[in-house]
């Protein structure tokens, strides 16, 4: 492993040396600042270390450029058998806002499970398995070098363009409305389906646990949006109603508290319609409750 200055970690490297990177806490910035992916991954370090009684780190898959995928389980312990709740952040690397937001919900969870009776009954019930970078390679990419990228950085076409659209690349109607076969569009939905090792991931783990997972969340930036199934046809979902009736809640909470208004709906009526969203392909896959949440 090679070390650079900047914290004794190299950013480019695979490794995950978590107890090496710094030696100071990161809770004063970490949910008050964009943390670049190195901090992140030293913040999961921390939120494992000192929670040992609810939080594990798990390995989820490897990247396109060599790096590790690891998400964190919250779980109460009990006897009694729960349903998941998943959710990713940071699909998209130009999103800064969505790997924040899976930090400071874990923040509010783990700060708040013992004096909060919704919470604490939240968890008597419900595991959480959050991955707060889901598209590392594109992340890093916009910090260091070009601020805007949005897709993954597989390479394509001999090396002469670059990147995946991951929410484009999932096994729902793959390679259909609202996605491009050219690799320079940001839109591009991959030479295959699930073609990326990121992709394939995430989908090989939501496939061996879809029958324990109610709800799947994928966290997106920006519009104050609560997305339903589907994106890539006009069709109603087959809980349609029962999917729109639960966001109408969820939007209820900020709307009370902070006056902020979050429309709600399926993705291809109050967005726009895409295939091979990772939205769509979990509730296709069975998962009863699935939404995109653009912050």
């Amino acid at each position: 492993m090679s070390l650079s200055k900047n914290h004794g970690y190299d950013t480019n490297s695979g490794d995950m040396p978590f107890k090496y990177v710094y030696t100071h806490s990161l809770e004063p910035e970490f949910h008050s600042l964009f943390l670049i992916l190195h901090k992140i991954y030293h913040w999961m370090y921390q939120i494992k270390e000192s929670n040992r009684e609810l939080v594990t780190q798990h390995y989820l898959g490897t990247t396109y450029e060599k790096r590790p995928m690891y998400y964190l389980k919250i779980s109460q312990p009990t006897n009694k058998a729960k349903k998941i709740i998943w959710m990713d952040c940071g699909i998209h690397a130009i999103e800064w806002i969505s790997p924040a937001f899976c930090q400071w919900f874990v923040k509010e969870i783990l700060q708040n499970y013992r004096t909060d009776p919704k919470i604490s009954s939240f968890l008597q019930n419900l595991d959480l398995y959050i991955l707060p970078v889901l598209n590392i390679d594109g992340y890093i990419y916009s910090w260091t070098t070009a601020r805007l990228w949005r897709k993954s950085r597989s390479s394509h076409m001999n090396g002469t363009c670059f990147g995946t659209d991951l929410n484009r690349n999932f096994n729902s109607s793959w390679g259909g409305v609202g996605t491009s076969h050219n690799c320079s569009s940001s839109t591009y939905c991959g030479p295959a389906v699930e073609s990326e090792p990121e992709t394939k991931a995430v989908a090989r783990l939501i496939e061996n646990r879809k029958s324990d997972i109610l709800c799947f969340l994928t966290i997106h930036s920006f519009g104050q949006l609560i997305l339903s199934p589907y994106g890539y046809t006009k069709e109603p979902a087959s809980n349609h109603q029962e999917l729109v009736d639960v966001a109408q809640k969820a939007a209820t909470a900020p709307k009370q508290k902070h006056g902020t208004n979050f429309t709600v709906g399926p993705a291809s009526s109050v967005l726009y319609q895409n295939s091979g969203s990772s939205r769509d392909w979990a509730h296709m896959i069975g998962i009863p409750f699935s939404y995109m949440l653009e912050l």
